[in-house]
């Protein structure tokens, strides 16, 4: 990137996104000593470059965020800050001296430790046996359980938490699960904190309740290192925030002086046109070259929903929330990672049960208490980790197709062989797969193609809604313009699509409207004129119309 490499994005820099010529004073820890900096810091796993030439500080007393899209690199920057990889290239220095870590436990007995996503202690054991795993005090020998009761007592007391510690970790929920993990590393000593999506299972109550508490630590001159993907979380609790991209630093920042339609854009690299340069395009454009124009506007409001959710949410999952997927139309979610998409889909398809709300197909309530119950109703899911989620790799393309239809069937209503290889051989030509042959291990595909098998998988059992989260990614762009092209058919036949993709262009391509997805709940439905890329991030930002 163009600026220094410790010189954060003041706003007479470039980089700031405001006026050249207005200038301000340097910010307070400029004048500090970073308590951990990386220089250069690279990082390469087979055919990906996670970390570009990384540089990055975090200074005590300070509350810095991390921020950036799926890729990004913000995990592989954590695991080489904490010892669990090492770098191919840079240096880390903590406290000014350069270290590097072989592991997470050098990491730990040097001042830095990490909370990650899902609390890593033992629910069997009681709190203040957690707090002390492994290094339990002892006298004349033998374990000092009083001793470690009350220093339990006391390390819980710095975060301003009573609890009886005496009680099995389990006992109590995670928000308090996740105060033992940060009571635990602050009774090591520790100068850094690092939290990994430490929200992400949070409601809000229980969110306010841990930034209360690192608020408090930031005093005591703990530096906290905050990795999230929820923007309005960013805002309450930072003070300086660094956006990765591609596995670069795109720049650092102070939270006061970042804009959220600015930092999105930032982050998935979405350069905003000028209110004159959209005028034109529009005029330019004409009415009915829009995403979505105002006769299929029209024309979706009259549609019957074959799906509606109303109020439907999970706690720390989803916020309630309101959707109609009209049949033979196409119904896409954006946001940012994090944002519910994902979460939404999983719930309508059975996978996540809800526990507010209600599901409607047909207009009729019904009960989807796992995926088997949405297939029954007419429901597919692509998920978005196709290699994990989707294909079966060890079997062949028909084993793969014909896998769902077989499931809804049922194993004792076997489909014979001469059929699954009809069934697969019809789907291979309407989708255009390359293949030799169907009887073709589906991992010795191109990721393009696997895509289409599994939609085939899909397609076979005759759905009237499909779920397709992320099918684009990671395939080839002639890839993508076809499996969208073939989407836009399947809707033309009568088929719903509620389509989930963290490329904003794509989502504009196909669907009717958007529904969009912040930090956990909708905020917005457009269609029509409303439905351009601009808009979006300025909503996702928390600033559109």
């Amino acid at each position: 990137m163009s600026h220094s490499p410790f010189e954060p994005n003041l706003p007479d820099s470039p980089d700031s996104g405001t006026k050249s010529g207005t200038k301000r004073a340097p910010d307070a820890a400029s004048a500090r000593e970073p308590i951990l900096a990386t220089s250069g810091v690279s990082k390469t796993f087979p055919g990906v470059k996670a970390l570009q030439g990384v540089d990055f500080r975090l200074f005590p007393g300070e509350v810095h965020t991390l921020m950036g899209q799926n890729g990004a690199g913000k995990s592989t920057l954590i695991n080489v800050l904490t010892g669990v990889l090492a770098p191919d290239a840079g240096t880390i220095r903590l406290g000014g001296e350069v270290v590097a870590f072989a592991s997470p436990q050098e990491a730990e007995a040097a001042g830095v430790r990490t909370l990650y996503q899902e609390v890593n202690l033992c629910p069997n054991l009681s709190v203040a046996e957690n707090i002390f795993a492994g290094r339990q005090p002892r006298r004349f020998g033998a374990i000092d359980w009083p001793d470690i009761k009350r220093r339990a007592q006391e390390a819980l007391a710095r975060l301003d938490v009573a609890l009886d510690v005496t009680r099995s970790l389990d006992a109590y929920p995670i928000a308090v699960q996740q105060m033992v993990a940060i009571a635990r590393a602050l009774s090591v000593d520790a100068r850094v904190l690092i939290l990994d999506e430490p929200t992400s299972s949070l409601d809000d109550s229980e969110v306010a309740q841990l930034f209360k508490i690192l608020r408090h630590l930031k005093q005591s001159g703990i530096a906290i290192l905050f990795v999230t993907h929820f923007i309005e979380q960013t805002y309450a609790i930072s003070d300086r925030i660094t956006v990765m991209r591609n596995g670069e630093r795109e720049g650092e920042y102070l939270a006061r002086d970042l804009p959220a339609d600015q930092l999105v854009a930032k982050m998935v690299g979405h350069e905003r046109m000028s209110a004159r340069l959209r005028e034109a395009a529009h005029e330019e454009q004409g009415a009915g070259d829009l995403p979505a124009s105002e006769q299929e506007q029209a024309n979706a409001m009259a549609a019957q929903p074959f799906v509606e959710l109303r109020g439907v949410g999970r706690r720390g999952t989803l916020q309630p929330i309101d959707l109609e997927v009209p049949a033979g139309r196409i119904l896409g979610l954006a946001g940012l990672l994090g944002s519910g998409r994902t979460e939404t889909a999983r719930l309508l398809f059975g996978a996540d049960r809800a526990d507010s709300g209600t599901i409607l197909v047909k207009g009729r309530p019904v009960r989807l208490r796992s995926p088997r119950d949405a297939v029954r109703h007419g429901i597919g899911y692509c998920a978005e980790d196709r290699k994990k989620e989707g294909i079966i790799a060890e079997l062949s393309i028909r084993e793969n197709i014909v896998l769902a239809l077989q499931a809804r069937r049922g194993w004792w209503r076997k489909i014979s062989r001469q059929r699954a290889r009809e069934l697969a051989d019809l789907w291979i030509e309407r989708l255009g797969i390359k293949a030799s042959d169907a009887e073709q291990p589906i991992a010795l595909l191109s990721g393009g193609n696997q895509q289409k098998a599994l939609l085939a998988r899909w397609l076979a059992t005759d759905p009237k809604l499909l779920i397709l989260d992320e099918p684009t990614r990671g395939i080839d762009v002639a890839a993508k313009f076809d499996i969208m092209d073939r989407l836009l058919a399947l809707c033309a036949n009568g088929l719903s699509i509620l389509f989930i993709s963290s490329e904003i262009s794509e989502v504009l391509r196909v669907s009717h409207r958007v529904a969009v997805l912040r930090d956990r709940r909708k905020i917005a439905e457009v269609a029509g004129k409303a439905s351009n890329e601009d808009n979006i991030y300025r909503l996702i930002a928390g600033s559109g119309e």
